[in-house]
């Protein structure tokens, strides 16, 4: 049976360049980059070399990128330095929206308990926030606005520029999530006027395990791991340069192919939803045009997410119902319930997210396969024949 993988939003293949940077610095090329001799200094120089490209991609200087080991820890070590930050200066108010990555939402409802006041704003029925309510959140106490800049599950991408404008305006430090967008869609952290940003190689075809976080110069990067002076004294523990090699040559590989490559997802996308909305009852969530090229994410009424997915795998096709984070969870989303989406309505989700490798042969296979499936779950569900029967009213 043929495997149609579109959970790339959840993890992507390495592509063959991330491989092949790697692979000489697992075998020949593996000194400690803190040592003085030549196998240590030859593993330094390429560190620095990974660095800059990275730092190229989002327009920073190499001096303000430090590696981490994921998009979460990236997200926790900015959001807790900027929490440290503003509690010096007697400021202990942060703004968010209601739909980010548990990342940041577990880690600000820490800072709650420690005396932190989080204003959560709330997303538009279409999963997009305004800077004009950012304006309107922000205090004299405001210590830090932490927006993703585009949405994990429903793929929208928030006006990160504008946001960031307001922030520099009033003087307040802007963190953004880019986990997702960061290797889909461009990224400038000077011209969208961002403080600190975080990214995850294997969202672009890098390795697990590599992460990056953008602090601009001026902010100070409270520890999060204490031990060696690894990243500038901001990290400790010995670099993976094989993993950082890899990530910043896979990251540099999209940004170089972005234009390409975004317009054949957006195109497989497009035939995919437009296919999907075909079903009687279904929607579409999050808005139509400001949304990532390789994202779809559907509700169909009376039909469970989880019973979707199973009998999706069963015909070789690997989706999502939302945040691979939470997957175990019986919840229902917390990202459709901000779009105000009824609990029954958003347990019925099915994500898919594209990658390059993605063909129109598999966009095929899926519209074929998801109508099946919903139809044959719909069939034996006691909620959709109360549907059918006129004994409870339709909500999509």
């Amino acid at each position: 049976m043929r495997t149609v993988y579109v959970d790339n939003a959840a993890t992507t293949a390495m592509s063959d360049k991330a491989i092949s940077a790697m692979t000489p610095y697992l075998k020949e090329i593996y000194g400690n980059p803190s040592s003085l001799h030549t196998s240590g200094q030859i593993a330094k120089e390429a560190l620095d070399e990974a660095r800059a490209r990275v730092a190229k991609c989002l327009n920073a200087d190499p001096r303000e990128i430090y590696f981490t080991s994921c998009g979460s820890e990236s997200d926790n070590q900015a959001i807790r330095s900027a929490a440290v930050n503003g509690l010096k200066k007697g400021k202990k108010h942060i703004i968010t929206t209601a739909f980010e990555h548990h990342a940041v939402l577990h880690t600000l409802k820490k800072l709650e308990k420690e005396g932190f006041e989080v204003t959560y704003l709330d997303v538009h029925e279409n999963g997009i926030i305004t800077a004009e309510q950012v304006e309107k959140a922000i205090r004299a106490d405001t210590a830090l606005v932490t927006v993703m800049y585009a949405n994990n599950e429903v793929g929208t991408i928030q006006p990160i520029r504008q946001i960031g404008e307001v922030c520099s305006k009033h003087g307040v430090v802007f963190h953004t999530d880019a986990v997702q967008a960061v290797g889909h869609i461009p990224v400038d952290v000077k011209a969208d006027n961002i403080d600190m940003l975080s990214l995850s190689a294997h969202k672009f075809h890098g390795p697990k395990g590599v992460g990056a976080l953008y602090c601009k110069r001026g902010i100070a990067l409270n520890t999060f791991i204490e031990g060696g002076a690894q990243e500038r004294g901001r990290r400790a523990g010995t670099e993976n340069i094989a993993g950082i090699v890899s990530a910043s040559v896979a990251l540099e590989e999209a940004c170089e192919n972005m234009a390409v490559n975004s317009k054949k997802l957006s195109a497989l996308r497009d035939k995919i939803i437009d296919g999907l909305l075909k079903i009687p009852h279904s929607r579409l969530n999050g808005d139509r045009v400001h949304r990532l090229p390789a994202n779809v994410n559907m509700c169909f009424e009376g039909i469970e997410g989880e019973g979707l997915l199973l009998l999706l795998d069963d015909k070789g096709i690997c989706a999502s119902s939302g945040s691979a984070c939470t997957s175990g969870s019986l919840d229902p989303s917390h990202v459709l319930l901000a779009l105000g989406l009824p609990h029954e309505v958003a347990h019925g989700s099915l994500r898919i997210s594209l990658s390059v490798y993605n063909t129109d042969e598999d966009a095929e296979a899926i519209l074929k396969a998801v109508p099946q499936v919903v139809e044959y779950l719909r069939n034996m569900s006691p909620v959709w024949e109360e549907l059918k029967k006129g004994e409870r009213k339709h909500l999509i």
